[in-house]
């Protein structure tokens, strides 16, 4: 009974340590960059986010805390296309990319 408790504690390790590295993959979207609540009006507080579609959706990623300081000022009134590169993590019901490189189209 032991072997078995000590061999799913280790799968169990090892699922956590695949996922982690999982999310710590660098993903590249393109789509619009702009504020979820000035123009999309999906939040009561300014927030930056890019707007992609995949597989006939719409998904909103929001900007890390740093980046929305960062960006947020040349979006606000009206978004702008282009690309951001950074890792996603979902918190809560939102997908959150922490930005590592942003380019305007």
């Amino acid at each position: 009974m032991r072997r078995l408790g000590t061999v799913v504690s280790a799968m169990a390790l090892l699922v956590a340590v695949g996922l982690t590295q999982a999310q710590d993959k660098e993903v590249t979207l393109k789509g619009t960059i702009t504020c979820a609540k000035c123009e999309l009006k999906k939040d009561n507080e300014c927030a930056t986010v890019i707007l992609v579609k995949e597989d006939g959706k719409e998904l909103v990623y929001y900007f890390d805390q740093e980046a929305h300081k960062k960006y947020h000022g040349e979006i606000c009134t009206g978004g702008k296309d282009g690309v951001v590169a950074g890792t996603v993590i979902k918190e809560k019901d939102k997908l959150v990319i922490k930005v590592s490189k942003l380019s305007f189209k």
